[in-house]
């Protein structure tokens, strides 16, 4: 192997944090060889470059924490990044019910939804969805939602 596709691939990941499955792909489009591509993945997860282990928990909760989504759109965002299930329920375990629950109902809150009728119920429920809030979840965020506002 030649240091080319090593110094490829670090400056790949000084610019943006990558999944091995990322970092395969944008090494296979700037025509790196398969065989120089496994040597520079194993030397790179041997150094810790790559960890998709890790690069899940780290995504996970900056979703949650940043952005407000849930379980089932973190789940999908990684399975687009080429993480493994494994990883990703890893990364997800942490999280209770009770946690998702609680960051709806903030989410609805901080945005200003207080669910008062039909339409705004409706429009907080597609929120949460698109959030990947399961909907059952959701349901009972928004609720929860409604109640607060009654109560205030």
């Amino acid at each position: 192997m030649t240091d080319e596709p090593y110094e490829l691939a670090l400056s790949a990941l000084s610019h943006k944090e990558r999944t091995e499955a990322e970092l395969r792909a944008w090494l296979a489009g700037r025509e790196v060889s398969e065989a120089e591509i496994e040597e520079v993945i194993a030397l790179l997860m041997e150094a810790g470059a790559i960890d998709d282990a890790s690069f899940a928990r780290r995504y996970a909760e900056d979703k949650r924490t940043l952005a407000g989504w849930g379980a089932d759109r973190i789940s999908a965002a990684l399975e687009s990044r080429g993480v493994s299930r494994g990883h990703i329920e890893a990364a997800l375990e942490g999280e209770d019910d009770q946690a998702q629950l609680r960051r709806a109902v903030v989410l609805l809150w901080d945005r200003g939804m207080s669910c008062e009728d039909e339409r705004q119920r409706e429009r907080a429920l597609g929120l949460l969805v698109r959030r990947g809030y399961p909907l059952e979840l959701a349901y009972e965020a928004v609720r929860r939602a409604e109640r607060l506002a009654d109560a205030a």
